[in-house]
C-alpha cells in the first residue's frame, strides 16, 4: 500500500505577531500626533521645547570641556554617516556568510530610514534652535533629528540581525547596551549643542523605531525564506 505523497514545498511563512503589528501601530501613532504638534507649532510643546533648550545652552556654554567632548562624541562615534558605515559592514558581513536576502533587507531598511528622514525634514523645513552665542552649528531643517534617528535605525537593525541569525546571551546583551547608549547620548549631544530641540530627538526616536518594526513585519510576511543560519538558529529554538 502506497503513502500519500508528501507535499516537498517550503512551509508558509508565518505571519507577523500581533504584538509587533500592535507596536508599529503604536510608534506611527506617536510619530504623527508629534508631528502635527511640531507642524501646528503647538504652544505647550514650543513652550517646553524653549525651557529645555535654554537651560541646556546655558551649561554648554558655562561648561566648555563637557562641551567639547559632546561635540567629538556626536561628529565621531554617533555620526550619522558612522552609523550608516557599521550598517554596511552589517550587511556586506550577512553577504559573505551567506545571508543575502537579510543583508538586502538590512541595507533597504537603512536607505528608506536616510530618505524618510530627508523628506521630512525638507516637507517640514523646522528651523534650528538660533542663539548669539552658539557652541556648534548643523545644517538643513531640524526636524526629525538625523543623528537620532539613524542611531535608532542602525542599533534597531543590528539587534534584529543578530536575533535572527542566534546571536545571543552576552554578545546580544552588549549590542544591546551599546545601541542604548548611543541613542540616548546622540539625542543628549544635539540638545545640548543646542543644534536641535528636544522634540526633534524623541521624533527621530520614533521614527527610526517605527522603520525598524516595520521592517520586521514586512520582512515576516514577504522577505526571503529563512537562510541557512536563520533555519539553523530555528531547529536550535
Amino acid at each position: 500500500m502506497h503513502s500519500a505523497p508528501q507535499d516537498s514545498a517550503a512551509p508558509p511563512r508565518p505571519r507577523p505577531s500581533g504584538a509587533l503589528t500592535a507596536t508599529a501601530l503604536t510608534l506611527a501613532a506617536l510619530s504623527a500626533l508629534l508631528l502635527g504638534a511640531v507642524v501646528a507649532a503647538w504652544p505647550p510643546l514650543l513652550d517646553l521645547d524653549g525651557t529645555l533648550a535654554r537651560t541646556t545652552h546655558r551649561w554648554a556654554v558655562a561648561d566648555p570641556t563637557a562641551t567639547h567632548a559632546n561635540r567629538i562624541l556626536t561628529d565621531w562615534f554617533w555620526d550619522p554617516w558612522t552609523m550608516r558605515i557599521l550598517c554596511a559592514v552589517l550587511v556586506g558581513r550577512l553577504w559573505w556568510r551567506g545571508d543575502r536576502g537579510l543583508a538586502v533587507w538590512a541595507g533597504a531598511a537603512c536607505l528608506v530610514g536616510t530618505l524618510a528622514q530627508q523628506v521630512l525634514k525638507a516637507v517640514v523645513g523646522r528651523d534650528r534652535p538660533s542663539w548669539p552665542d552658539p557652541v556648534d552649528s548643523a545644517h538643513y531643517a531640524a526636524f526629525p533629528s538625523g543623528h537620532a534617528m539613524t542611531a535608532v535605525v542602525v542599533g534597531g537593525l543590528f539587534l534584529w540581525v543578530f536575533a535572527r541569525i542566534g546571536i545571543g546571551g552576552a554578545r546580544w546583551h552588549t549590542a544591546l547596551a551599546v545601541t542604548v547608549v548611543s541613542v540616548v547620548g546622540v539625542g543628549a549631544t544635539r540638545v545640548w549643542l543646542g543644534v536641535h530641540w528636544p522634540s526633534d530627538v524623541v521624533g527621530g526616536w520614533l521614527l527610526g523605531a517605527l522603520t525598524v518594526v516595520l521592517a520586521m513585519l514586512l520582512y515576516a510576511r514577504y522577505g526571503v525564506r529563512e537562510s541557512a543560519a536563520e533555519r539553523a538558529h530555528v531547529g536550535r529554538a
